[in-house]
């Protein structure tokens, strides 16, 4: 994402459901008109850096296609969504600690009560996704999955599954997170966040992916690196809904 956002100028926003491709569109060209010797004009100028900008974005690893539309935007398709992961994980550490760094939205704590604890009360949903993902990580750690999160001993490591492999995040319920977490970007430099609806979608799609494609093995299934790779999934989940909720004066529970 952030060679993506170097060409671009700004992070470009997911588009569709994911569900087959996972494309992003921008509208970087069209902010930035560059147009050529000899011609002059609006469209001749997004024309031109439409061409540059999709030329140089072809380059980047990861990219499988770039569309320039007729008018002017960028459709960008990227090869193996679960790269998505890797990104917000790797800037986990900034993630944590972006609380007190971002605009914060005053405390949203009363407008979303922890109670009643059914699935029609968004305040409870979202927490209850924090735990959840939060709780993989413990359990991934007790049966020394590597690629949970935190360091497990060696003795412990499942052997094979210390590498992300985020090809792993294929199934329909994996990609619905991956499109959600995907909208991340974008929205830390919007003006309005827009953190509750977005929280929301968030928990729910993650709570779809933990019942349909479950991150730790069943009875006496063996560890994959599917597993593993939904590990780093939650874990991702976990980072992005602390984020959030810091950001609306909402404490991350411990358990529920």
């Amino acid at each position: 994402m952030d060679e993506l956002r170097a060409i671009l100028g700004s992070p470009p926003v997911p588009r569709g459901s994911w569900a087959k491709r996972a494309t992003y569109v921008s509208t970087a060209a069209l902010v930035r008109p560059e147009a050529p010797e000899g011609e002059s004009g609006p469209v001749a100028g997004w024309t031109e850096t439409a061409r540059r900008m999709a030329a140089e974005l072809r380059d980047v690893p990861g990219v499988a296609s770039v569309d320039v539309r007729r008018n002017g935007f960028l459709v960008i398709e990227i090869a193996v969504p679960g790269v998505i992961v890797a990104d917000i994980l790797g800037g986990a550490g900034e993630g944590r600690n972006r609380a007190g760094d971002i605009h914060q939205q005053g405390d949203k704590s009363g407008l979303w009560p922890d109670f009643p604890r059914t699935w029609s009360n968004p305040g409870f949903v979202v927490r209850y996704a924090y735990v959840r993902a939060d709780a993989v990580q413990r359990w991934a750690r007790e049966l020394g999955l590597a690629a949970a999160a935190g360091p497990i001993a060696p003795a412990r490591a499942t052997a094979g599954l210390a590498v992300f492999r985020p090809e792993s995040l294929g199934a329909p319920a994996d990609r619905a997170v991956l499109r959600v977490l995907a909208e991340l970007p974008s929205r830390r430099v919007s003006r309005d966040p827009g953190w509750p609806a977005y929280l929301e979608r968030l928990a729910g799609a993650y709570h779809d992916a933990f019942e349909r494609a479950p991150a730790l093995p069943k009875g006496d299934e063996a560890p994959s690196a599917t597993h593993a790779a939904r590990v780093r999934l939650a874990r991702a989940v976990r980072e992005v809904l602390a984020e959030g909720l810091a950001a609306l004066g909402v404490t991350p529970p411990s358990k529920i």
